[in-house]
C-alpha cells in the first residue's frame, strides 16, 4: 500500500465488511482502486489518479462519462419526480426510437438490468411456443438468471454453473459449442419439438470478442423457423454499439426477439426486449405471459436513453467512431505481429486475446496466456490506462475519446510490447 492507493486501499477493506467480497458484481473484485468521478474520456479514483477509460461501464457510456446533453436532460427530468409507478410519455419516446432503428423490433417492453430483459424474453418464448427447451452456446452471457447459468461467459467463465441453481432448472438448457455447425444440427434433429428458444450473442463479447463463422447465424435462423422455435438475439452489447441496428444490421438478420440494454438506459439501470407484435402480445395484459417492475421504464433512465440514441443518430457518427477505434487497434496489430497473439475488431468494440492466434469459441479462450494478459493489464493501469480487467471482456471506445488520448494509450501498449 502505498501513499497514492491509501484512501481506496481504506475503503476497498471498509466495504469487504458489509458487502460479500466488497462488490455488487463480482468482476468489479479485479479493479484495484474505488471510482470517484467520471468525465469525458477519464474516470478519477478516490486518490486522485485519472485513467483513460477503455470500459465506460461496460460499454453503457457510448458518448462517455456526463454527456453534457445527457446530464441537462437528465437534470430536467428528475426534478420533475424520479419515479412514479405510473406510464410517462417518455417511455413511448424511447420505444418509438428502438422501433424505428431496429427493423425486427415492432414492440418493446422496458425493464431495469439486462438479466432481466434476457429472462423475460426466454419465458416469453417459452409461453409463446409452448416448448421448455432452450439452446445457449458456452462462453456466452445471458445475465445470471438460473436458466443461463450453464457454461456461461463473463464472470462465470470458468465455472460449469453456480451453487443454488437446482438441477430440474437447467435440465431444460442445452448447451451447445460457439460456432459448431455439426452440433447444431444434431441439436435440432434429436430436440427440434422440444426447442423453444435459441439464444445467442450475434457477436459474442462475454468471453472477449468472438465473431460467429460464415453462415453460423443463418444456418440458426433457418432451423429455428423451420422447427417453429424462436431465435433470440443478445444485443444487450452489440445492440446501438456495432450499428445503429445492432449486430442484426451487419448481418442482415431479423431475429424474433432482441434484448438491448448498456447503451439503451444512457448509463442508467435500463434494458429492454423486443421483437414481432404477435410474440410481444402474448405479454400481461394483452397476454398470458406475466413480467413486471416497479422501476420498468424509469423516466429518468428512459430520458438518459433517449438522449443517447438521439445522439448516436447523427450522420457519421458510426463511422467516426471506428475510425477513432483503429488509431489504437491499428498500432496494436501491428506491434503483435509475428506473435501468438491476436485481435478482434467490431467498430468501437475490442479484444487483444494472448496466447492465441485464432480464436473461435469458449475454449479458444480459456487456453489462452493469462499471465501475460495480467502483466499487460497491470503495465497499463501503472501508465493510467484503465481497460476492461479480464481476459474474457471486451474494451469499449467513446465518442469523448479524442485522437490524443488513443495516442497516449497506443504509445503505453507499445511500451508494454517492448
Amino acid at each position: 500500500m502505498t501513499s497514492t492507493t491509501l484512501k481506496s486501499e481504506e475503503i476497498i477493506r471498509a466495504t469487504s465488511q458489509v458487502i460479500p467480497g466488497g462488490v455488487n458484481s463480482p468482476v468489479r473484485a479485479q479493479i484495484p482502486f474505488i471510482v470517484e468521478s467520471g468525465c469525458g474520456e477519464t474516470i478519477v479514483d478516490v486518490d486522485g489518479k485519472t485513467y483513460l477509460d477503455f470500459c465506460c461501464s461496460w460499454g453503457a457510456l457510448i458518448h462517455g462519462h456526463a454527456h453534457p446533453q445527457v446530464v441537462k436532460a437528465v437534470q430536467k427530468r428528475v426534478a420533475m419526480g424520479s419515479s412514479f409507478g405510473i406510464t410517462t410519455a417518455v417511455e413511448a419516446e424511447l420505444a418509438h426510437q428502438i422501433v424505428e432503428h431496429v427493423p425486427s423490433v415492432k414492440k418493446v417492453r422496458f425493464v431495469s438490468s439486462g438479466t432481466e430483459a434476457t429472462m423475460s424474453a426466454v419465458r416469453l418464448a417459452r409461453g409463446f411456443t409452448k416448448r421448455d427447451l432452450l439452446i445457449k452456446f458456452a462462453g456466452h452471457y445471458h445475465g445470471h438468471a438460473d436458466s443461463f447459468l450453464v457454461q456461461a461467459g463473463s464472470g462465470v467463465t470458468n465455472l460449469s454453473s453456480s451453487a443454488g441453481v437446482p438441477d430440474d432448472f437447467v435440465k431444460h438448457t442445452l448447451c451447445l459449442p460457439f460456432n459448431d455447425f455439426e452440433a447444431i444440427e444434431r441439436a435440432f434433429k434429436e430436440h427440434g419439438p422440444r426447442i423453444a428458444a435459441v439464444i445467442v450473442e450475434p457477436i459474442a463479447a462475454n468471453m472477449g470478442l468472438v465473431f460467429p463463422k460464415d453462415g453460423f447465424l443463418e444456418l440458426l435462423r433457418e432451423k429455428t423457423r423451420l422447427s417453429g422455435a424462436l431465435l433470440i438475439f443478445d444485443e444487450v452489447i452489440t445492440g446501438f454499439r456495432v450499428a445503429l441496428g445492432g449486430a442484426q444490421e451487419l448481418y442482415g438478420i431479423e431475429p424474433d426477439l432482441s434484448c438491448f440494454g448498456k447503451i439503451v438506459g444512457g448509463g442508467f439501470p435500463a434494458a429492454a426486449f423486443g421483437g414481432r407484435s404477435d410474440i410481444m402480445d402474448y405479454l400481461a395484459p394483452s397476454g398470458p405471459v406475466y413480467q413486471a417492475g416497479t422501476l420498468s421504464g424509469n423516466p429518468v433512465a428512459m430520458e438518459a436513453g433517449l438522449q443517447t440514441l438521439k445522439l448516436c443518430a447523427q450522420p457519421g457518427f458510426y463511422q467516426n467512431l471506428e475510425k477513432t477505434t483503429s488509431l489504437l487497434t491499428d498500432p496494436i496489430r501491428t506491434a503483435i505481429e509475428g506473435k501468438e497473439m491476436c485481435l478482434h475488431q467490431a467498430g468501437s468494440l475490442f479484444t487483444l486475446f494472448f496466447g492465441k492466434k485464432v480464436v473461435e469459441n469458449a475454449d479458444d479462450v480459456k487456453g489462452c496466456d493469462f499471465e501475460a494478459f495480467t502483466r499487460y493489464l497491470d503495465a497499463l493501469l501503472e501508465r493510467g490506462i484503465y481497460v476492461s480487467p479480464s481476459q474474457f471482456e471486451v474494451n469499449f471506445v467513446s465518442s469523448a475519446h479524442t485522437a490524443r488520448s488513443m495516442a497516449l494509450a497506443s504509445q503505453a501498449v507499445g511500451e508494454f510490447f517492448r
